[in-house]
């Protein structure tokens, strides 16, 4: 009998196995926002970004794996899943990860342990429920939102899309919590953090379920898994006790803007949690390390506590208050308060200088024997934070040309110290790599801010103007190249920069402009309009002439299109950059090496004379030494009015030495003094109330004579600069 032929056809061909479905269960709106915080906690904490590699991080690609669902099996809101941290002690992160041990987790010579890293990742996750923040939920294609975010808010299942995707695979819904995270969740998640339920616990003991930290020289890899629940683990089920009523509908018809993304995929430490710990370690290494940087890093590590030393007091030379502790506040108009510059980049979204980048700006420049030495604000960390820096060093290496631009606004008829800084850098900088540099005379930002309009005698306009040309004879002074320099005033040029000023105002919305500068319905509308005009240098088509980047019906059809920029300037100009960051690639070819961004590279703030606080001003003549001050000045508003880290009487100062922190006359040294060794020296005998520079008088002494050469010499050159040479520096002429 023969056998059936369907039997037949099946052992000859056997049936396609069916597709296996695999149902993900939707995680309670706890769970959910539990991990969208711890997400954020532990990239801000370890300092890492939020996930992917980010269009503004150069660091390692950051890997969230997929959230296993515990809820199901324990019975209780809880989650598991792990987060990759690059390699070895984490490679992706600013912070060091410690190495574990079999009995404990242990770390005590990396400054801190791993349970101490747990913690703070749980303090910073219940501090963000603490703190009531929104959480902005919108929902975007797919691919419009990697456009406009890169990958940062995948997990690993969520890189890619299911190969038998549906239509809604391509709909995404995202979560947003200023300063913490953007991710897509695995289910809703509350309107606020302060709606979850309970706080979050990091579960430990057992490392085969719970949290783990894979850490060390042995590792092949660094990651930290975490296994959390929300609250102490006795709720019966997963959704009863998860905020019944709280609405998880869409609380955004927009998608945020991508410069709030910014600072979340940094290689930074963005919690206060971090900070203890990278403190830590920092005081743990300090003993070991005998040269400069350990005194900077000293001085960096007082910064950040914001606090002083009890015993110390100012010296008995002049009786004047010291200075009060006061908030922080930097933006483009105010600067004030104790500054910790740590805060700032986290704030900002932008890189620390770190020693790998230092040796290759020496290797690019001293290597090639342009310049015969870093220049001491680089060793000293004066210039301490970058944007996009390292592929500035890529353009070099790759032969491709960059070219520099600064600026200043003109407010008084002499210049001081600290606007010194920029420019005696920028002019090692054009030295260095022998590029040609733009410096832009902002005289009409002057008077839409601080122009003044009189009834018999009309506005002030012209006042501001003359400043330019005066300001201009301090900056040429300071030795620029000629023929690789254009000096222009804004009321002179802007004319040939108004097409691409017009692009950004096309680009960039009133609503933007407002939340970076604060302007509100009372600021005048040139207020408004201006950043764009402080942003279209950044562009080589800027300056058809001086660049030969001209546009031609529209049509970049140069190779000078391609020039990136560098923006050497202070840290609270760096609003102004990140707004034209995320708009320059319409006023660029495709083919341009940063996108159309422009780098920059940032410094410390000058401190004024009465305390090592918020920066140097014009409006304050004893706060300041001028350009135009005598010796006799020079050394009188020293011994009056420099703040002293010095104690009260001889025998205290011997005993418990000066505060270098707060010490005005050390801190001016760091900023002029080139010798790196009789910097440490004077640091060290100040310090410690011995040696030769023991006492305040020493030191203030010693900053005397060093200001009084600089000044001296600047004087000199100033003298010989004309109003005739200015014109010439300022007329429009071919630097390429």
């Amino acid at each position: 009998m023969k056998p059936k032929s369907s039997s037949s056809s099946s052992s000859s061909s056997p049936q396609k196995k069916k597709d296996r479905v695999i149902t993900k269960p939707t995680a309670p709106q706890s769970v959910s926002t539990a991990l969208i915080i711890l997400r954020g906690a532990i990239a801000g904490v370890v300092g890492c970004p939020i996930g992917g590699r980010g269009p503004s991080t150069e660091s390692e690609s950051i890997t969230t794996s997929i959230m296993q669902p515990s809820f199901i099996k324990d019975k209780y809101p809880s989650g598991k899943f792990s987060m990759s941290l690059g390699k070895k002690n984490g490679s992706a992160c600013a912070l060091f990860i410690p190495s574990g041990d079999d009995d404990a987790i242990g770390g005590d010579d990396n400054g801190f342990t791993q349970n101490q890293l747990l913690d703070a990742i749980e303090n910073a996750a219940n501090r963000i429920i603490e703190e009531n923040l929104e959480i902005c939920t919108f929902q975007m294609d797919r691919l419009d939102a990697i456009a406009k975010y890169g990958d940062v808010m995948f997990d690993q299942g969520q890189l890619k899309l299911p190969k038998k995707s549906k239509p809604e695979d391509k709909l995404l819904t995202l979560a947003f919590i200023e300063n913490v995270i953007l991710a897509v969740p695995p289910g809703p998640v509350f309107r606020k953090t302060g709606d979850m339920p309970f706080k979050i616990v990091l579960e430990r003991g057992n490392p085969a379920f719970q949290c783990t930290v894979n850490a060390g020289k042995k590792a092949r890899k660094c990651d930290i898994v975490i296994k959390f629940r929300v609250g102490d683990g006795s709720e019966t089920t997963a959704a009863e006790n998860d905020g019944a009523g709280v609405s998880s509908d869409l609380s955004s018809d927009e998608p945020i803007d991508p410069s709030l993304i910014e600072p979340l995929v940094t290689q930074t430490i963005r919690m206060a949690e971090g900070e203890i710990l990278n403190k830590l370690k920092m005081e743990k290494e300090a003993p070991s390390i005998g040269n400069i940087q350990a005194a900077v890093a000293a001085v960096k590590i007082a910064e950040s506590d914001n606090v002083t030393d009890s015993n110390t007091h100012i010296s008995s030379d002049i009786d004047i208050d010291p200075p009060q502790d006061t908030d922080m506040v930097v933006n483009a108009f105010e600067v004030k308060g104790n500054i910790d510059y740590s805060k700032l980049v986290d704030k900002f979204g932008s890189k620390l200088i770190d020693e790998d980048l230092i040796d290759r700006i020496e290797r690019l420049t001293v290597g090639r024997g342009t310049v015969p030495y870093l220049h001491r604000f680089l060793r000293r960390e004066i210039f301490f934070s970058h944007r996009d820096m390292t592929k500035i060093c890529d353009c070099v290496e790759n032969n491709k040309p960059f070219y520099l631009y600064t600026g200043r606004g003109p407010s008084s008829g002499a210049m001081h110290l600290g606007h010194l800084v920029p420019f005696l850098f920028t002019q090692w900088l054009q030295q260095a790599f022998q590029c040609p540099l733009v410096i832009q005379m902002t005289d009409d930002e002057k008077f839409i801010f601080k122009g003044n309009y009189d009834e018999e005698t009309g506005d002030n306009l012209e006042y501001f103007a003359s400043l330019t040309i005066e300001n201009a004879k301090d900056i040429i002074a300071c030795g620029f190249i000629p023929e690789k320099t254009f000096l222009f005033s804004d009321l002179d040029y802007v004319g040939t920069m108004y097409p691409n000023i017009v692009r950004i105002w096309k680009a960039v919305t009133n609503n933007t402009v407002s939340g970076i500068f604060g302007f509100d319905g009372t600021s005048n509308i040139g207020k408004t309009a201006f950043p764009a005009i402080q942003a279209a240098p950044s562009f080589p088509s800027s300056f058809p002439i001086v660049l030969g980047a001209a546009r031609t019906a529209g049509q970049f059809n140069s190779p000078n299109h391609d020039m990136a920029c560098l923006i050497p300037c202070a840290i609270d100009q760096d609003p102004y950059f990140r707004m034209t960051r995320d708009i320059a690639h319409k006023l660029v070819p495709k083919s341009h090496p940063l996108g159309g961004k422009p780098a920059l590279i940032h410094s410390k703030f000058f401190p004024p004379l009465q305390g090592a606080e918020g920066k140097m001003s014009s409006s304050d003549a004893n706060s300041a030494i001028f350009l135009t001050d005598s010796s006799d000045e020079i050394e009188k508003k020293i011994k009056s009015h420099a703040f002293s880290g010095g104690q009260e009487s001889k025998k205290l100062q011997e005993k418990h030495g000066a505060n270098l922190v707060v010490d005005v006359s050390y801190q001016w040294l760091t900023f002029f003094l080139e010798d790196d060794d009789e910097l440490l020296k004077i640091g060290t005998d100040y310090s410690t109330g011995r040696g030769e520079f023991w006492s305040t008088g020493k030191v203030k002494a010693r900053l005397v004579e060093v200001l009084r050469e600089i000044v001296d010499e600047h004087q000199r050159k100033r003298a010989l600069v004309t109003e005739e040479i200015v014109r010439e520096w300022m007329t429009e002429r071919p630097l390429v």
